[in-house]
């Protein structure tokens, strides 16, 4: 029924760095449905900006990897708890993070019905018949006043409180409050949502509607509201991001029927809007917005109501997702208009394959059927035998070579954490024999992946923007892994694959018993992670090959992206097998994914971290790497 113009941007404001976040994104497949999250950081330079961004990432995984869902409020409120339980995590494992914490108002937007969930003082409004008013409850101190005012039993302000203390925030410790309604919204044709961090509220309500009101499109919208928080020059003015969403109808869809009533509630604001004549909108608004992460300023405030000013130092090195002006500009954000599914892809060359040579496999398919179809059309496997530690690259039928990779020793190996160990999925420990075999050296690169794209007639995600030949694929689902190894080994004559889960630790380890490859702590400049120490811009993948290899040759086993396995997800390793075959069984709605990411804090890197993402949805932290089996 509806299309959705979707728009954000920010400013610092009054001041020196920026601690919101926001992301606006796609969901499902096809047109499925449209999200936004706003997110305010506090506790600091450092910290504000690690809690914003860390809140935005982990909702925005729990919900697209189990999106769709049939209980949309349940989703968005385990959403609203993982992000907060990955703060207390962080907390727990980085001592110098203690006080952070953030707001967060989240929206989903599908078919024609809008969803929200809120926790602090952000805010959402929706604009309607010269109306503008706010849908989610304010957790701030001076909300909790005028909640009670209008309830009729007024309470007396506390000497020494600040209307915007917050009451309700993700800190890492249980949320006092959080906003969730269970009934959706029925959005009408001309509907705009304004999702914002409480920076906006320098404007008054009358001239937000008005700027609202005014401009054709969300894009138009954002920038004005924008410009006029600049231009009022607050002396202390907050960081400010504003997200802009246009309610059209779809151009190809027939007239809807007049819609129901919608069930708004009444403003919260402390003043009623001033009313104002509008000129008429276009209905039909180009679609923008696209898949835009963006750290955050410091909130203002104390949480619940203890008169305390969070204060965090900011962390030696830089803190993740710590955007610096400074950086180097291969490692920094790049934005987009236009929805997040888009693709980046070129039409393919006539020397590629027929995409009909071509199909994907079963995704239930055990590995041994997925590697006999895969190499149905393949020449014999004429590769002579490889020598422990050497390197090589297979030429393609369609020209060029396929990734580097690199012969693996065979070996043994203690799998998975001691058995006194708290960590009951890596349990219990077991002894693992291993065949030889070939790693690719690095995480699969975009260029690398969209040679098979083309062929195949499968599509890059436009979030793929950055070098090709340097940086590594992402949202790429555990089909397009599986796919991508069968394609390499039609192309190459060879059995290429997914490693199993048991092989993929063996690599990851290649030789070591400590936490990490590299020693028993995380330390500094060894990946590219949350904490990880190295300047980077933690909110996107860097380039493959930044830092040194491990002893068996790899790069990146730990940190940058998380990496397909083939393995189904068990919830502990009891029945595993000793050998570097694929554990049966377990539940293949969602697949392993190791090694931990870019925005994966310092636990998941581990050698033996595992992680688990449905096997059908994508992820802008997790990539690829494939085997060879060897002679």
């Amino acid at each position: 029924m509806f299309t959705f113009d979707i728009s954000g941007a920010q400013i610092d404001g009054a001041r020196d760095y920026q601690e919101d976040a926001f992301l606006i994104t796609h969901l499902g497949e096809s047109e499925g449905g449209s999200m936004v999250i706003v997110a305010d950081g506090m506790g600091g330079h450092a910290a504000g900006n690690v809690a914003s961004n860390m809140a935005v990432q982990t909702f925005n995984k729990h919900i697209t990897g189990n999106f769709p869902n049939d209980n949309l409020p349940s989703l968005l409120n385990e959403a609203v708890v993982q992000a907060n339980n990955s703060i207390n995590e962080t907390v727990r494992e980085t001592a110098a993070l203690k006080g952070m914490g953030c707001t967060l108002v989240a929206i989903l937007l599908e078919d024609n019905l809008l969803r929200w969930v809120s926790v602090g003082d952000s805010h959402l409004y929706i604009c309607r018949d010269n109306q503008l008013r706010k849908l989610n409850a304010d957790h701030s101190y001076g909300g909790f006043l005028d909640r009670m005012a209008a309830e009729g039993n007024p309470v007396d302000p506390e000497a020494g409180f600040s209307r915007n203390m917050l009451m309700s925030a993700l800190t890492g410790d249980e949320i006092a409050d959080i906003d969730c309604p269970d009934t959706a919204i029925e959005l009408r044709v001309g509907d705009r949502l304004v999702v914002a961090s409480d920076g906006l509220d320098t404007l008054s309500n009358g001239k937000v509607l008005s700027f609202v009101e005014e401009q054709e499109n969300a894009k138009a919208c954002v920038d004005s509201l924008l410009a006029a928080v600049d231009e009022a020059n607050m002396p202390r003015q907050d960081n400010t991001t504003i997200v802009v969403v246009n309610v059209a109808a779809k151009e190809d869809a027939a007239a809807p029927a007049p819609a129901a009533e919608s069930a708004i509630p009444p403003s919260t604001s402390d003043s009623a809007p001033t009313p104002t004549t509008s000129q008429d909108r276009q209905e039909a608004a180009a679609q923008a917005g696209g898949f835009i992460v963006e750290d955050e300023e410091p909130k203002r405030g104390m949480l619940g109501i203890i008169a305390a000013v969070l204060v965090v130092a900011a962390l030696a090195g830089g803190g993740w997702w710590f955007f610096q002006q400074q950086q180097n500009p291969d490692d920094l954000l790049v934005e987009f208009d236009g929805p997040a599914e888009e693709i980046i892809e070129d039409e393919p060359a006539e020397d590629d394959l027929d995409a009909e040579e071509f199909s994907f496999d079963d995704p239930d398919e055990d590995l041994e059927s997925a590697s006999d179809d895969s190499d149905s059309d393949a020449t014999p496997d004429t590769t002579p035998a490889v020598a422990q530690g050497t390197t090589f690259s297979d030429p393609l039928k369609a020209g060029g070579t396929g990734p580097l990779m690199i012969a693996l020793p065979a070996g043994k190996f203690m799998m998975g954490s001691q058995n006194n160990s708290a960590l009951f999925e890596e349990r219990p420990s077991r002894e693992v024999s291993m065949p030889a075999f070939a790693m690719s050296v690095h995480e699969i690169t975009i260029a690398e992946y969209t040679k098979f794209a083309k062929s195949a007639g499968k599509i890059v995600h436009k979030r793929n923007s950055q070098e090709p030949t340097k940086h590594p694929v992402i949202f790429v689902t555990w089909n397009d892994a599986v796919a991508y190894a069968q394609w390499l080994s039609v192309q190459t004559g060879s059995k290429y694959r997914v490693p199993t889960e048991a092989e993929w630790e063996y690599a990851a380890r290649a030789g070591t018993t400590t936490s990490y490859w590299w020693g028993r702590y995380l330390g500094s400049d060894n990946a590219h992670c949350f904490a990880c120490e190295t300047g980077l811009d933690p909110r996107q993948a860097t380039r493959i090959g930044r830092f040194k290899a491990n002893p068996f040759g790899l790069f990146d086993t730990a940190g940058n992206v998380q990496e397909w396995v083939y393995d189904c997800y068990h919830d502990n390793y009891e029945g595993a097998p000793n050998d570097a075959s694929v554990f049966a069984g377990g539940d293949c709605s969602v697949r392993v994914v190791r090694g931990g990411g870019y925005s994966s804090g310092p636990k998941a890197l581990r050698s033996a971290a595992r992680d688990k993402f449905r096997f059908d949805a994508g992820n802008d932290g997790i990539g690829v790497r494939v085997v060879k089996e060897l002679k």
